[in-house]
């Protein structure tokens, strides 16, 4: 989601590149200090129904395919991937990322890898999901299409029908050459909660003007009839994008769909990167993590 590119240098215009870089508990690095950054979630792994519905909620290894979001970008540092933060396979201890959280962090750092690639569109995940079915995982994270969203203008966000061949693509081909690996998938983040969250944030704003999602982001105080519409198409863009996730994913055996999870989850300003106020802060990773587990875990898939 590295939409804004090279413009984005032009940060220290408003103010925000003397801000503090990726060191734990550095104040600015937007981990709400009123509570921990990723509390333990409460729902426990049942054998019994899990056995019983053939997901495993215990994998032994996990794979990570996706965009800029599970590579961490701007959570620690302006214009860099940050893959330690990520909510999939990350180290950081304030994150306790998905692949901590299962299978502890000294086996997570020989048993997890983070193929995800900043900027990428689903029509890039069928070769990402080659290079994770190579890894052998018992369990493949997947978070990809924002960016299919995100583009600089509604005319060039990519066509639904595209993205399910693509998603599709990418099941088969992790499938040839890794039958039996269980993938959970994450719905695409809801983009209008993030222009209504971010707009209150007048750096935020300043921030977006310099390209971030135009589709979405552009003009955010303009709330005549044309950008509502504009807003309006991204929305649905991203609603039919989560639907093409949920409807594939119901196809595989394996595969197990957030139920929307993410998309109706509602995060607020210390969730966002205070680099872009676009993607996830340190504090928005362990959000992601925490919901991944609880859906991996559970005895039933979300609905």
């Amino acid at each position: 989601m590295r939409t804004a590119g090279a413009a984005l240098s032009a940060l220290s215009l408003v103010g925000v590149a003397a801000l503090a870089g990726c060191s734990s508990g550095d104040p600015g690095d937007g981990v709400s200090r009123n509570a921990p950054a990723a509390s333990s979630p409460s729902v426990s792994p049942s054998p019994s129904a899990s056995a019983a519905s053939g997901w495993n909620p215990s994998p032994g290894s996990v794979a990570a395919v996706g965009d800029s979001i599970t590579r961490g970008f701007d959570a620690c540092s302006v214009l860099a991937d940050c893959p330690e933060v990520s909510w999939a396979t990350g180290s950081d201890s304030l994150v306790r990322s998905l692949a901590v959280r299962l299978l502890g962090a000294s086996k997570a750092a020989d048993r997890s890898w983070n193929h995800a690639v900043s900027g990428a569109r689903m029509v890039r995940l069928p070769e990402q999901m080659a290079l994770a079915a190579k890894e052998r995982p018992e369990l493949v994270t997947v978070m990809m299409g924002a960016n299919d969203a995100c583009r600089d203008s509604v005319r060039l966000m990519t066509p639904v029908a595209d993205f399910r061949a693509s998603f599709e693509a990418s099941m088969r081909q992790l499938r040839a050459g890794a039958p039996e690996a269980q993938v959970y998938v994450s719905s695409v983040p809801d983009l209008k909660r993030l222009w209504s969250t971010g707009r209150l944030n007048e750096t935020g704003k300043k921030i977006w003007e310099l390209g971030i999602c135009r589709s979405m982001l552009a003009d955010a105080d303009d709330l005549g009839p044309a950008a509502v519409a504009r807003r309006d198409a991204v929305q649905d863009r991203v609603v039919a994008y989560n639907e093409v996730l949920r409807d594939v994913c119901a196809k595989d055996r394996h595969c197990r769909y957030d139920g929307g999870a993410v998309f109706g989850f509602r995060f607020t300003g210390a969730q966002l990167s205070q680099w872009d106020w676009f993607h996830p802060s340190r504090d928005g990773q362990a959000r992601l993590a925490e919901i991944a587990y609880r859906n991996i875990t559970a005895a039933e898939p979300p609905t």
